[in-house]
C-alpha cells in the first residue's frame, strides 16, 4: 500500500501564494516543461501537476479581476464616455470601427 500524500505540497503551497500575473505564468510554463520532457519521478511529476492547477487558476482570477478593471472609452454626442468592458464588445468595437473606415473611404 503507497503511503498517503500529503494533502497540500510544498509547490503547491508555494503556488497559492498570489503571484503576480506575469510571474504566475513564468511559473507555469517551467512546469509545462518539465511534465512534457517526462523526466522527472511520478510523484514530482504529480505535484507539478497540482501546482499548474493551481497556477492557472491563480492566473484565471487575475484576468477576471483585470478584465471587470478595465474601461472603454465610447463615442457618444457629449464626448468620449468611460464604459466598463464587456466581453465580446471589443470585437463588435473593432468590427464597426472597419465599417466606419469604409464608410469614410466611399
Amino acid at each position: 500500500m503507497a503511503p498517503p500524500r500529503k494533502a497540500k505540497t510544498e509547490a503547491t503551497r508555494a503556488a497559492e501564494d498570489e503571484l503576480p500575473f506575469e510571474a504566475a505564468m513564468d511559473r507555469l510554463e517551467a512546469v509545462v516543461k518539465s511534465l512534457e520532457a517526462g523526466e522527472i519521478e511520478l510523484e514530482t511529476a504529480l505535484s507539478r501537476f497540482e501546482e499548474g492547477v493551481v497556477l492557472v487558476r491563480s492566473c484565471s482570477q487575475q484576468l477576471e479581476v483585470a478584465e471587470r478593471r478595465i474601461e472603454t472609452l465610447v463615442r457618444e454626442s457629449d464626448g468620449l464616455v468611460a464604459r466598463p468592458f464587456e466581453v465580446g464588445e471589443a470585437e463588435n468595437e473593432v468590427a464597426d470601427a472597419a465599417d466606419d473606415s469604409e464608410g469614410e473611404a466611399l
